[in-house]
């Protein structure tokens, strides 16, 4: 039989041990978070003649070569029927004065809703690919990005989200009645899995890289974001749910290669 001494100094030992990781993995995302903010990005539109000129659609990261850039298809959907002429750019820096670059569509891959683009001036840092299909439900990750936009200044901010589960992007519907023509082509192709995650997120981070906070690598791209009532609450009223694309998509869009007629 255990002794009670020896058993509270081993009971007090594993309390010291659980602290001592948890502010290890605190310290961990801390570091991961300086290193991987100068690859997160805004995505936007400009026009000289807008007040204000920069137009903020929502967040990406910057991958491979330090020119390309990871972010949703529908964060740029309203420039293909733009008949103003805005400008496709890509945010970086941060504050008030941040840097604008104007950017082009290399590929698109609709049905994943995943978009890269190719940005110009000097490279960026990077983000690295990890591989999606090992993570399992229950993972702490975190993602990064612009969740209301440049509204206080252009300043990344991060959350952290544990994958609570891996699940169809077609949500099940309680009758036939809820099944639209565009849900049924879905099934037809056999829907493919997404992250569920427990974290919250908002319009401004869709495209915002889901990470490991240990080695910053990609796992999925923030896209979206289940919301309580009207779109008028969408920032008041989130139901704290939120997905992610797997980044194994991102390796198959980097395939193709090839410019979109969006």
């Amino acid at each position: 039989m255990l002794n009670p001494a020896r058993f509270s100094i081993l009971r007090s030992f594993l309390a010291c041990l659980i602290l001592f990781q948890s502010v290890l993995c605190q310290a961990d995302l801390v570091e991961t978070i300086e290193r991987v903010k100068p690859a997160i990005v805004g995505v936007g539109s400009f026009h000289k003649l807008r007040s204000p000129p920069v137009n903020f659609l929502g967040t990406g990261f910057v991958i491979e070569d330090g020119l390309h850039v990871i972010t949703n298809v529908h964060v740029i959907s309203d420039l293909s029927t733009d008949k103003n002429k805005n400008s496709l750019i890509i945010i970086t820096g941060k504050g008030d004065k941040p840097e604008l670059r104007n950017a082009t569509i290399v590929a698109l891959d609709k049905e994943h809703d995943l978009a890269l683009l190719r940005f110009e001036g000097a490279a960026l840092p990077v983000m690295k690919l990890g591989n999606a299909s090992k993570i399992r439900e229950g993972k702490l990750l975190a993602f990064t990005g612009f969740p209301i936009g440049m509204v206080l200044g252009f300043y990344p901010v991060t959350h952290r989200a544990t994958i609570s589960s891996i699940t169809p992007v077609i949500l099940p519907a309680q009758n036939a009645r809820q099944l639209d023509a565009a849900k049924i082509r879905q099934l037809q192709r056999s829907a493919y899995k997404v992250f569920q995650l427990d974290g919250t997120a908002y319009p401004g981070n869709s495209g915002s890289p889901l990470y490991d906070p240990d080695t910053g690598e990609v796992y999925g791209v923030v896209n979206m974001v289940f919301v309580k009532g009207k779109k008028e609450s969408i920032l008041s009223d989130p139901s704290g749910i939120s997905y992610a694309i797997p980044g194994n998509y991102i390796i198959d869009l980097l395939k193709t290669r090839q410019p979109s007629n969006f």
